[in-house]
């Protein structure tokens, strides 16, 4: 018979479990947590005004955080996908989405496809190097006029004996100034549709690779966003990444991890914030009581604390069909489109309850906002989520 000692009470404050989550992750997290708290978030202000340095690549690398699911041969930890979510929400406490994104581009865009479709020699080369953050990755796929369509690529190779020539544009390239190599999308074939695409390892030190300028941008300050030119720029034949003429189908694999992690962070960053707002409202008071015992902001806690929760939820039984084999590209579109959705509509709400504050610098509520805001935009805009997602359904 159940009792009042004996009835199973609700513990708000217990951590939060997940079945993908194991013991070792765990472990990890806290690991990458004082990592980041101790090395990262005390510099949060000064790489605004300069972006972060090139030492926190070596840095990370050192420490192993580069190459979580990458096998040892290659420099890496040989962990699994999880170890990946897992670094893309810590790195959030770091106060600095241009950190994570810097970081994130490096790991889970622009050298995946490497491993993935790369020869034992250009792992070696590039991989490898890049897990012990020695070489700093990026990757191009963005042109001027080439946007969410990227069959409107207009960069071409051209092959002239046994090496190609590329002439061509990237822009919003992040790490692109201070990369050492870019997988660098490109247009072989310009009859052949969807199967003339080809990509390339072109490091960036090669004549007529041009670093033409930083670009200025709303949010993501901490980060270096380049606008980039090829002029004539050689390399050999067997700089191509993967098999030619299938470039297009590459990077379309590489954007679904792209997306995913994408989300994950999203999902953290707006919990993040979320937990600064919710002890500024139990501190702040207002006609003699805390904000936070408002109905009116106790129900906008409530809100957002449930949309938060519904993104973490399609992001993590994403990850685990991802990782047991499925290539759920619907799944991973709505989780990408849901968590950008929401984690932006969380940093606005922190904003209101933070009033006058929450649009001053000192807080930090409004570089969260300014920060996020990009999750819209990059990796797939909303309207090509949304429409992924409704031509999946035949439409």
């Amino acid at each position: 018979m159940a009792t009042a000692e004996n009835v199973l009470k609700p513990d708000f404050g217990a951590q939060r479990k997940h079945f993908i989550f194991e013991p070792h992750h765990d472990e990890l997290r806290e690991s990458i947590r004082r990592f980041v708290l101790k090395e990262l978030t005390p510099h949060a202000e000064e790489w605004e005004e300069t972006t972060f340095p090139d030492s926190v690549f070596h840095r990370m690398g050192e420490l192993g955080f580069l190459g979580l699911s990458v096998p040892e041969q290659y420099g890496g930890q040989g962990g699994d996908y999880y170890a990946n979510l897992v670094l893309a929400e810590e790195l959030t406490r770091a106060e600095s989405g241009g950190l994570a994104m810097g970081v994130a581009v490096h790991t889970d865009m622009a050298t995946p496809p490497i491993l993935a479709f790369g020869t034992e020699e250009q792992r070696q080369r590039y991989l490898t190097p890049a897990m012990r953050g020695e070489k700093i990755a990026c990757l191009g796929i963005t042109e001027p006029d080439a946007g969410s369509d990227v069959s409107g690529i207009k960069t071409r190779a051209v092959r002239d004996g046994d090496e190609y020539v590329i002439n061509g544009s990237k822009t919003y390239i992040t790490n692109g100034h201070r990369a050492d190599y870019i997988v660098l999308v490109t247009k072989t074939d310009p009859e052949a549709g969807y199967d003339g695409f080809t990509l390339f390892l072109v490091d960036m030190d090669l004549p007529g690779v041009i670093r033409e300028r930083k670009l200025v941008k709303l949010g993501m300050h901490s980060s270096d966003t380049a606008l980039l030119a090829f002029q004539d720029v050689r390399v050999p034949a067997d700089a191509v990444l993967g098999t030619v003429g299938k470039g297009f189908y590459h990077i379309m694999w590489e954007l679904q991890g792209e997306r995913l992690i994408g989300a994950a962070g999203c999902v953290a960053g707006a919990q993040h914030v979320f937990e600064k707002t919710l002890q500024y409202a139990q501190e702040r008071t207002a006609f003699g009581r805390q904000i936070g015992k408002f109905q009116v902001t106790r129900h906008k806690f409530a809100e957002m604390a449930t949309k938060i929760e519904s993104a973490r939820q399609m992001v993590y039984v994403t990850a685990w069909r991802f990782v047991n084999g499925e290539y759920p590209v619907r799944e991973i579109s709505m989780a990408k489109l849901h968590s950008a959705r929401v984690a932006v509509e969380v940093a606005d709400e922190c904003i209101q309850i933070h009033g006058g504050a929450g649009y001053m610098k000192e807080y930090g509520v409004e570089r969260v906002w300014r920060d996020m805001r990009l999750n819209r935009i990059g990796a797939g805009t909303d309207e090509i989520m949304l429409d992924v997602i409704g031509r999946s359904y035949g439409l």
